[in-house]
């Protein structure tokens, strides 16, 4: 046994170590071959992004709302002990903004009545208390009519009606239509806009080849506050929609 090997058993251990199993180079090669085509894959899909210019184009139109919602409140406060009669002053309101509406031209057909509400009033230094309340609704095309009309109800505070709440939500009927044909035309302003983009960088668009729609934002006029999920003001009466719409071209 050599405690110091010799240069010439150094040299056959190198070579014992260089010797590679005959299935080493085929691996190795077929590794290359995969590496080639996932490179050539990664350059043809590159290639053809680039000839897809995407674009997103948008439309508005100032609209009027026709369809009005009126919600009215009516409500009683009452003690534990004297509940029961809270029932009959709350019927005699309710009678009184009957009478009110008709009075008004508001035909019954359109008014809805909810049943009554019994809210609790939790009070740890006086005796329970409840609310009393109930809804009357009412849905017309008379937008112009209602909204006068409900700056007028305050007056029944003279006779000890408590309304608690005297809300108006303005409506488009035909939104789902007037979606369709905004659309169309955020389509149109989608083009425009990459045969501009297109023309700036010396080329020009082909087909559409796809397009997908985004939310629809009903808004007040001059109103900038959209939303990713779609925004839809009640509290006016004039509005703007807006649509926008993302189309990818072919680039030539």
């Amino acid at each position: 046994m050599e405690l110091f090997p010799s240069s010439a058993t150094k040299d056959k251990d190198a070579r014992m170590h260089l010797i590679l199993p005959p299935y080493i180079p085929l691996i190795m090669g077929g590794a290359f071959v995969i590496a080639s085509a996932i490179a050539s894959y990664a350059f043809y899909s590159v290639h053809a992004l680039d000839n897809v210019l995407s674009v997103t184009g948008s439309a508005k139109k100032e609209v009027t709302a026709d369809t009005v919602k009126w919600t009215i409140d009516i409500t009683r406060k009452v003690g534990e002990t004297n509940m029961q009669s809270g029932y009959p002053l709350l019927a005699q309101d309710l009678g009184a903004i009957q009478d009110f509406l008709k009075q008004n031209n508001v035909p019954d057909s359109a008014v809805t009545i909810s049943q009554v509400f019994t809210e609790q009033q939790y009070n740890n230094n006086g005796p329970v208390e409840y609310n009393l309340r109930q809804e009357v609704t009412v849905n017309s095309k008379d937008v112009e009519g209602l909204n006068a009309l409900a700056k007028n109800i305050s007056a029944l505070s003279a006779k000890g009606i408590f309304i608690s709440n005297n809300q108006l939500e303005f409506y488009i009927s035909n939104l789902p239509e007037l979606r369709v044909s905004l659309l169309a035309d955020a389509i149109k302003d989608a083009k425009a806009r990459a045969t501009e983009l297109a023309k700036a960088g010396g080329q020009s668009i082909g087909v559409l080849r796809s397009a997908s729609s985004g939310v629809v934002q009903v808004l007040p006029p001059n109103s900038v506050d959209v939303s990713d999920y779609g925004q839809y003001d009640t509290q006016s009466i004039q509005k703007e929609v807006m649509v926008t719409a993302r189309a990818s071209f072919s680039v030539r």
